[in-house]
């Protein structure tokens, strides 16, 4: 963090606490500075503040419960907070203050209220809705609950995407494919939630023998395993985003219904990974997660290959339950966490960096379990490959083409020519901005100099040279932070070096400076002059 930043942040921050009189600003800047050590996220801290914190407050489980659901949709800076917070709580005179100061300022709002003249008045009504009313109101639930499952609700969710993005790039639309691939749900791969009833007679399972019984479930969790409903096990209607659940016919042999049930969440996995394939390939959720669900398809074509044999065995007279379950154990595994990962993006509705932060963390976290953790690496270094590519681009070469929002560094189109009438920094200060949510957290150190790095570049690129990095090679994915660091030096040494080059030489700066020592307009034009070439 720099000084300057350390300024803005302690001067905001007292501004909001409004804190009046004491030592003043610049005495907790220096303590700031003298104390400053980069803090580095453990689970061991993380576990240790959340204990803290949840020992500390009123509502553990409550705090608790929001913990996880922010660390589920991937929200920045969870942890380090967590820990400041812990903190807090050992320290007793803050703690005081901040309660006198919480106390103080309610006591100004409310006298604040009181005085005013404006009353506030809540209306009441007494109008209640009718039994007719009532149940046309639980149909009309029932409709959209039942549809949920559909691609309807889905393509409104694509049309909004769309549109808000065609409103940010308006010169860019984002194509769609066309109506009847989410009007034919048998294209999807998913169980399909049918209002017909079904008019085939079953016998009931119960009334088999029990080496017929469980033929007869083989076949069906063959079924299920690649998503169609079999004639004892059906799908239940989605709710949300809620996991798939299934029904088993309820007379089946209970020894024959514990095996099922621990073979059935692999087919919940699948149902969740098949729907996040089909979703995320859709074109306006851009191409990092375009890229994730082509290798999710990858892997679920393996996993398709694996029942197709297993219904060659099953055809031979070779499978029974048993076997079943021992060849899908491994299974398991991979489907598990396809799903989770699939879960976490769709909750955090991520896109371009913020979906390779959580591949990322997810490849970290599963150190201690090699083939978990070869599994995530395969998918962040698939579904890095795009995202890469533009930073290629930018700090090799000083362009961004980012077609779908996603890179870290977004371009506003402003006027350049109203600089030499307004001289101040506000075109290169605002013509390229770093977007935090969409910076990966592997290269969030890098941000600063990647966002400098092009602009160095696209300087001298817009004065008409044509400029690429000598060093420039291909970023690929790595858990070793060293590979991005070097590779972001060499190019942001590059860049600064040319910018140098031609303000000393091609511009002749010194010559310029030397030459308008004596004129009073030399502080203009020497603002002018850096404004312009981005310094």
């Amino acid at each position: 963090m720099s000084e300057f930043r350390i300024h803005h942040d302690v001067n905001e921050l007292i501004s909001l606490l409004r804190v009046r009189g004491g030592d003043g600003a610049e005495v907790y800047i220096d303590l700031l500075q003298k104390n400053r050590t980069p803090y580095v996220t453990t689970t061991v801290s993380s576990h240790s503040a959340k204990v803290k914190i949840a020992e500390f407050s009123r509502s553990p489980e409550e705090f608790l419960r929001k913990y996880d659901e922010l660390k589920s949709i991937n929200v920045r800076n969870v942890d380090p907070l967590v820990y400041l917070l812990s903190k807090l709580t050992e320290d007793k005179e803050t703690l005081q203050y901040l309660q006198q100061n919480a106390k103080d300022r309610a006591e100004h709002l409310s006298n604040a209220l009181a005085s005013s003249s404006t009353t506030f008045s809540v209306p009441t009504t007494t109008a209640k809705l009718s039994i007719q009313e009532l149940e046309e109101l639980r149909k009309q639930l029932g409709t959209v609950t039942t549809t949920t499952n559909s691609q309807q609700p889905l393509e409104v969710v694509r049309k909004l995407l769309r549109d808000k993005h065609n409103k940010r790039n308006p010169g860019l639309i984002i194509p769609h494919f066309p109506p009847w691939v989410y009007e034919r749900p048998a294209l999807l791969g998913d169980f399909i939630n049918s209002s017909s009833p079904i008019t085939e007679t079953v016998v009931s399972i119960g009334t088999l023998a029990l080496p017929a019984q469980e033929q007869m479930i083989v076949e069906d969790l063959l079924y299920v395993l690649i998503g169609v409903d079999g004639k004892y096990i059906t799908a239940q209607p989605l709710m949300g985003r809620q996991s798939r659940s299934f029904t088993v016919d309820p007379t089946l042999d209970m020894s024959v219904k514990e095996l099922v049930n621990r073979i059935l969440p692999i087919a919940a996995s699948y149902s969740s990974v098949t729907r996040f394939i089909e979703d995320k390939s859709s074109f306006e959720h851009g191409q990092v997660n375009h890229a994730l669900a082509a290798a999710m398809r990858t892997l679920v074509k393996e996993y398709m290959i694996l029942v197709t044999q297993l219904e060659h065995l099953q055809r031979q007279g070779l499978l029974s339950l048993q076997k079943l379950w021992f060849y899908v154990q491994p299974t398991i595994r991979t489907m598990q966490i396809l799903a989770s990962i699939a879960t976490s993006v769709e909750k955090g509705e991520c896109m371009g960096g913020s979906t390779l932060s959580v591949l990322h963390d997810r490849t970290f976290n599963y150190t201690g379990d090699s083939q978990a953790q070869e599994l995530c690496l395969y998918l962040t270094k698939a579904a890095s490959v795009p995202y890469f590519e533009i930073l290629e681009k930018w700090i090799y070469r000083g362009i961004i083409q980012d077609p779908y929002s996603e890179f870290m560094v977004e371009e506003h189109e402003l006027q350049k020519e109203k600089i030499q009438e307004d001289y101040n920094d506000k075109y290169w200060d605002q013509r390229y901005t770093i977007i935090q949510h969409r910076i990966p957290s592997f290269l969030q150190k890098l941000a600063d100099k990647i966002l400098s790095t092009g602009k160095y570049l696209n300087v001298v690129r817009e004065c008409g040279r044509d400029v690429t990095c000598p060093d420039a090679k291909e970023v690929i994915y790595t858990l070793k932070e060293r590979a991005y660091v070097e590779q972001i030096e060499k190019s942001y040494n590059y860049a600064s070096k040319v910018l140098l080059d031609f303000l000393m030489k091609d511009k002749e700066l010194l010559a310029r400076l030397r030459y308008k020592a004596s004129n009073h307009l030399l502080k203009k034009e020497i603002f002018f002059m850096l404004v312009a070439y981005g310094i």
